[in-house]
């Protein structure tokens, strides 16, 4: 069944993050910042969100346990709501919590492909003493089978142990780099999206609790899911840390993506 009614659903968990814990703080921050009338409901290519309710929800926050137990509950909250027919777009949370999502997201769609916006890999087989560190996600996903397709998207911090990873599981890696405006990504669906908010320079997105200079830009980023073609069955926006954030400015950068992504479901 083709699911075209979009829910949105915080995943309030951090328990992993190796650094600064305070990325569990990022949905409530997020929601605050899209009611604050600071800004309108309207997506760039003119879907207004606002006016079109039927289409998506806000569906809290899923109950998350801090420790044991909180990838299995995290799996069932967004199971349950793909098993009612609707599509899924997190708002971490930090980035361990795509592991547990795209497990759901697989056991629904075959031949899933991810497409990974971060300064960061994320494929450490293990990170200080952790398999389930928030810089792992990407090996427990690919060594279980769950992406047919691994691409991302403005890598900057890629060490010889992560290079290893990237090679054994044939990620297709574009470093910030080498990254021009407009690359053709050739996707084909399903797509599962994943947005690190620290992808982006942090002169544009300041609240992350790993900053990495030589980023992309909003508007780089914009970009990437705007010229998406392939359906997108989910989604999520992570790493958002706002005891970090400055002015307020990172929570409108999350808002704005919020909003680009949800536009670009409806339309695929």
């Amino acid at each position: 069944m083709k699911a075209d009614r979009i829910a949105v659903l915080g995943v309030p968990c951090d328990a992993n993050s190796s650094f600064l814990r305070g990325c569990a703080l990022a949905p409530g921050r997020i929601r605050e910042t899209m009611a604050s009338g600071a800004m309108n409901l309207t997506a760039e290519d003119g879907t207004d969100l606002d006016a079109l309710h039927a289409r998506w929800r806000d569906a809290g926050d899923a109950a998350v346990p801090d420790g044991a137990g909180a990838f299995d509950a995290i799996e069932r909250a967004a199971a349950a709501i793909l098993d009612g027919g609707e599509r899924l777009l997190a708002l971490g949370g930090d980035h361990s919590i795509t592991f547990p999502l795209v497990r759901a997201h697989s056991a629904r769609h075959d031949d899933l492909t991810i497409l990974h916006v971060d300064a960061h890999p994320d494929l450490y087989d293990e990170y200080g003493g952790s398999r389930e560190s928030h810089a792992c996600p990407f090996a427990r996903i690919m060594e279980s089978g769950l992406a047919k397709r691994l691409v991302q998207v403005g890598i900057r911090a890629m060490n010889a142990p992560q290079r290893k990873q990237a090679d054994r599981f044939d990620v297709e890696v574009i470093p910030a780099r080498l990254f021009q405006p407009g690359v053709d990504l050739r996707l084909t669906g399903p797509v599962y999206v994943s947005l690190d908010l620290d992808g982006l320079d942090p002169a544009f997105a300041p609240g992350v609790s790993h900053p990495e200079p030589g980023g992309l830009s909003v508007r780089d980023v914009l970009g990437v899911v705007q010229g998406l073609n392939a359906r997108v069955v989910g989604a999520d926006i992570v790493e958002f840390n706002p005891v970090r954030d400055v002015n307020g400015i990172t929570a409108v950068v999350a808002v704005k993506l919020l909003k680009e992504l949800l536009a670009k479901m409806m339309a695929t």
